[in-house]
């Protein structure tokens, strides 16, 4: 897990998305600052989704601004991609390449130094208890299994902020437990997470805050 630029806030102002004159995210606001576990919760259609990939510079709001100490926040600006490490979706991952060289990729292709390459692989993989996954495709894992492989990589990229869509989907108990370890552990090194959650039990154990979206027509 490697730091990334540190950052003194995140500010969604009154950001609203709508799509043919569908709206898909009431007028929303929200601010996040270093050491802040923020989980989002509520109902299918409340736009929880598209609100993270607003926050992430991935998608433009209809209205409102995402910025970023000051800055317009934009997910092609590499000082951006420095602090934000977003898990959105499945990521797509390579056919031919094994669990560990997708891990290899993201950390030379974020400036990793090749002599701690091994040991920073090693100590992710084993604190989500992935490590005897290494030498496996992305198509030979379970979801869950799969599920954990997405958030490693996420993990090892430099970042001070996670936004993180639904991880303890397809996650059993046990590693639901071990995912929530692992995110107040960034929040403890002063890093922040916003996330989606469905499980209020898990969000209450383990959020900083929680802000609830209401339902919306």
């Amino acid at each position: 897990m490697t730091a990334g630029t540190a950052f003194q806030e995140l500010v969604a102002d009154g950001v609203t998305a709508s799509v043919d004159g569908v709206s898909m995210l009431p007028e929303t606001s929200l601010t996040v600052r270093p050491g802040e576990n923020v989980v989002i919760t509520g109902p299918n259609g409340a736009g929880k989704t598209t609100f993270l990939r607003i926050l992430t510079g991935n998608m433009l709001p209809t209205a409102g601004t995402i910025t970023l100490d000051g800055t317009r926040v934009d997910e092609r600006d590499r000082t951006i991609r420095r602090v934000i490490a977003p898990l959105i979706g499945p990521i797509a991952g390579y056919r031919d390449l094994t669990v560990g060289d997708h891990l290899i990729l993201v950390d030379q292709t974020w400036g990793g130094d090749r002599a701690g390459a091994a040991e920073r692989i090693i100590a992710i993989l084993e604190r989500l208890d992935i490590y005897d996954f290494r030498d496996r495709y992305l198509s030979q894992l379970s979801s869950g299994q799969r599920q954990l492989v997405e958030l490693s990589i996420v993990l090892l990229r430099p970042s001070a902020l996670l936004v993180l869509d639904e991880p303890e989907q397809r996650l059993d108990t046990g590693r639901r437990e071990l995912l929530s370890d692992v995110l107040r552990e960034r929040v403890d090194a002063a890093s922040s997470v916003v996330w989606v959650c469905h499980d209020q039990e898990l969000a209450e154990r383990t959020a900083t805050r929680i802000e609830r979206f209401p339902q919306h027509s």
